[in-house]
């Protein structure tokens, strides 16, 4: 049996690694990973080293508001659930519950980009902007290039599922929505460090 006749219930139980090529693409993207770690952990500490450079700016404690950065949190932490119903669904081989539990990530993240962004311009009118000071620079760095990485990943889902309309659930298209439940989770990782160091730290002093 060829690639292409393994698609639906046909597939392996581990359709993501049935295949040397699938293999690869997970422990490449493994190794990505780890790259991007290293990127997040210089900016973290870049934003520890200057989160007391206020300036003339307000402070952590002054401008963060956990609620709304709490609600934040509960959407992407659920999203990542539901990226794991997915990878499920992904071994059992059903295709709806796949595309249910993806849709579900992806509006999660999209609530969750909202409120981010609903942020910034809520920290901008108090006088928060990018140059206002060191901890400002370092703040919108750290969190907006998480941001960027959220917004990415929606994009990425987005051109997988349609990609999986178009050629179905596959040995070459599962591999492709393993990594991405990978990509997510990191992510979803990176924003309670986020929420840990920036904001609870930030407001407790």
């Amino acid at each position: 049996m060829n690639h292409a006749e393994l698609t639906g219930k046909n597939l392996p139980d581990q359709p993501e690694s049935a295949t040397l090529e699938g293999r690869n693409k997970i422990l490449g993207f493994w190794l990505f990973l780890g790259g991007e770690t290293v990127l997040f952990g210089s900016l973290f500490a870049v934003f520890i080293g200057l989160r007391n450079q206020i300036g003339d700016g307000p402070s952590a404690d002054e401008l963060f508001k956990l609620g709304m950065v709490a609600a934040a949190t509960l959407l992407l932490l659920t999203s990542s659930m539901t990226s794991v119903l997915a990878i499920q669904a992904l071994h059992r081989k059903d295709i709806a519950k796949i595309y249910l539990w993806f849709i579900i990530t992806g509006i999660l993240g999209f609530a969750f980009l909202g409120l981010e962004i609903y942020e910034f311009f809520e920290y901008v009118h108090e006088g928060h902007t990018f140059s206002t000071s060191a901890f400002s620079s370092a703040f919108y760095t750290l969190v907006g290039f998480h941001g960027a990485h959220v917004a990415f990943g929606l994009l990425w889902l987005i051109a997988l599922l349609l990609q999986m309309t178009k050629k179905g659930l596959t040995v070459v298209t599962a591999p492709k929505l393993y990594v991405f439940g990978l990509y997510w989770h990191f992510i979803d990782v990176v924003w309670v460090f986020i929420f840990t160091v920036v904001y609870l730290m930030g407001k407790v002093g």
